[in-house]
């Protein structure tokens, strides 16, 4: 299928090819026919699949279609947990919609409030928010919801961890009651169609990935470590492995800090993002990283939807989640649209339960390597066995069929056999298994 298929615009169809895509990825192929339809949508896919453009598209189109009551009124509202989600989804609005005479503006706290006003009262068709932020500006009487014709929730999953349900609820009370209602999540987990049920009203569901799958492109390995020794095992792979971009995931905000400073002090250019940096230094950290002048970008989950980083090669789990999901959308960030990436977990003995939650929840055994002279004290147990539960858990999202193919190095770790033990030598050692090039 082509997109001219799908019955896009002109105008947006020379947005796409000046993008460099062809062919639409599976979601954009079911969501945008569905959008356009003008019914409610409800859509589940992984990060990397190209879902922002699945809804952005149809959404421009929509309202070029549609001549407005009066020109540049909020027509369209898009919701997102994070401010790098909703930077992320502005740019895509503003690349596919460049030859279309519609305005947009984003809005998120962390920054001055002022510029955003001034840009509303000029005027926009599309307004990009999160929730906290826009209900300070309508508080301020500076956002008219009357001639609200669309509403996107995106990753409405991760609003919901984040405890954004309060205020969402809040938002919707202030929208008009016809519109259409488009939500987007990783999963149809209990806590999502709940909500969906009391905002969309009989929506088309498009489901791309099974429920909380990891991508068949990203390769996984776990490598066994002491708790103390973790910060010295992720220097040797950086430097050994001459990973020149890496995103590094901890479970804390203070130890993202400790350790991104700990790098800096080994001569890796490192910097930290999480919710208590400011806007200012979470932009200057993602922009140092994709340019390379940071090496070793450390993040805590908040980054985990939120950053669009072109061909990352890796990603490394300095601290496993304390939610399962967590880890799919972490190791997401790699082996995105198609591309191979790879994912590394240090994991100490303290870690075996979040461990084990991980690998029910994507029903595959992670390969275990040991890396020479980091072998750990304190040995992480052999993994329990893989059981689908009959009913889903809190976190848990809709399963199909049976246990999923492992990817990469993991591949035949399936079902209930017991995991390969693999050692992995010093880089440059010259074994098969030295090295970071697979």
């Amino acid at each position: 299928m082509s997109f001219e298929q799908l019955g896009l615009s002109p105008a947006l169809l020379q947005a796409v090819q000046e993008k460099g895509y062809s062919k639409p990825s599976p979601i954009q192929a079911q969501a945008i026919p569905a959008v356009l339809s003008g019914r409610d949508v409800m859509a589940a896919a992984q990060t990397g699949t190209g879902k922002t453009a699945g809804f952005t598209l149809p959404l421009l189109h929509r309202l070029h279609d549609t001549a407005p009551v009066h020109p540049h009124r909020l027509r369209a509202l898009v919701l997102t947990p994070t401010r790098e989600l909703a930077a992320q989804v502005g740019d895509s609005v503003e690349t596919y919609g460049a030859h279309l005479p519609l305005k947009s503006a984003v809005v998120f706290g962390g920054v001055k409030i002022n510029p955003q006003i001034a840009k509303l009262r000029r005027g926009i068709d599309i307004l990009v928010a999160t929730p906290g932020r826009l209900l300070d500006l309508h508080g301020q009487g500076e956002v008219d919801f009357s001639e609200l014709e669309i509403l996107v929730l995106d990753e409405a999953d991760r609003m919901l961890d984040m405890g954004f349900i309060h205020d969402i609820r809040r938002i919707l009370k202030l929208l008009p009651a016809k519109r259409q209602n488009l939500l987007f999540s990783a999963t149809f987990a209990p806590e999502i169609r709940e909500l969906t049920g009391s905002i969309l009203s009989n929506p088309v569901e498009v489901e791309v990935n099974p429920a909380n799958a990891t991508a068949d492109t990203v390769e996984q390995w776990i490598y066994p470590v002491d708790k103390k020794r973790k910060s010295a095992l992720l220097r040797e792979l950086v430097e050994n492995h001459n990973w020149q971009q890496v995103l590094v995931f901890t479970r804390t905000k203070h130890g993202a800090n400790r350790l991104a400073q700990q790098l800096d002090k080994a001569g890796l250019e490192a910097a930290a993002i999480h919710g208590n940096k400011s806007q200012g230094a979470r932009t200057r950290a993602l922009e140092g990283f994709k340019r390379g002048k940071v090496r070793v970008l450390v993040a805590t989950d908040i980054a985990a939807r939120g950053l669009d980083i072109a061909q990352l090669p890796q990603v490394v789990n300095f601290d496993l989640p304390n939610v399962p999901e967590d880890y799919v959308h972490r190791i997401g960030r790699t082996g995105r649209a198609g591309a191979a990436g790879k994912a590394y977990s240090l994991v100490s003995a303290d870690e075996i339960k979040q461990l084990n939650g991980i690998q029910q929840l994507i029903q595959r055994h992670i390969t275990r390597e040991y890396v020479d002279g980091f072998e750990p004290e304190h040995e992480v147990p052999e993994n329990a066995p893989l059981r689908r539960a009959h009913k889903p858990g809190k976190h848990a999202g809709k399963s199909k069929g049976g246990p999923q193919r492992a990817a990469g190095a993991g591949a035949s770790n399936e079902g209930n056999q017991r995991p390969r033990r693999r050692r992995r030598a010093r880089a440059g050692g010259g074994g098969r298994n030295s090295g970071g090039n697979r």
